[in-house]
């Protein structure tokens, strides 16, 4: 029996090692890009305010009204969408 246990671990192992794998997807490498570079397309940040979203870009093509509670809207321009939760930008989409 003591001989069974170890043979019942190794086939466990090798079963297991191809699932504990994992892909690098796409969205890592543009969350890598540098957000205000020469290198990265220039967007908002995080934490910026609508007011200085829009002094530093501009009027958006389409402001689509905010939704839910907490109230979520979005901007979009021309490169990115920006989402802002109430009044501060919670994320910005690069589009393809």
């Amino acid at each position: 029996m003591k001989s069974f246990i170890p043979l019942l671990l190794a086939a466990t192992f090798t079963v297991a090692a191809p699932v504990a794998s994992a892909d690098v997807l796409l969205i890592d490498a543009i969350s890598e890009t540098p957000v205000n570079s020469e290198e990265g397309l220039l967007r908002p940040k995080r934490g910026q305010k609508m007011d200085s979203v829009r002094g530093r870009f501009g009027d958006p093509k389409q402001e689509i009204p905010w939704v839910g509670e907490p109230p979520i809207s979005r901007w979009v321009y021309d490169n990115f969408t920006v989402y802002f939760e109430h009044e501060y930008v919670i994320n910005t989409v690069v589009h393809r």
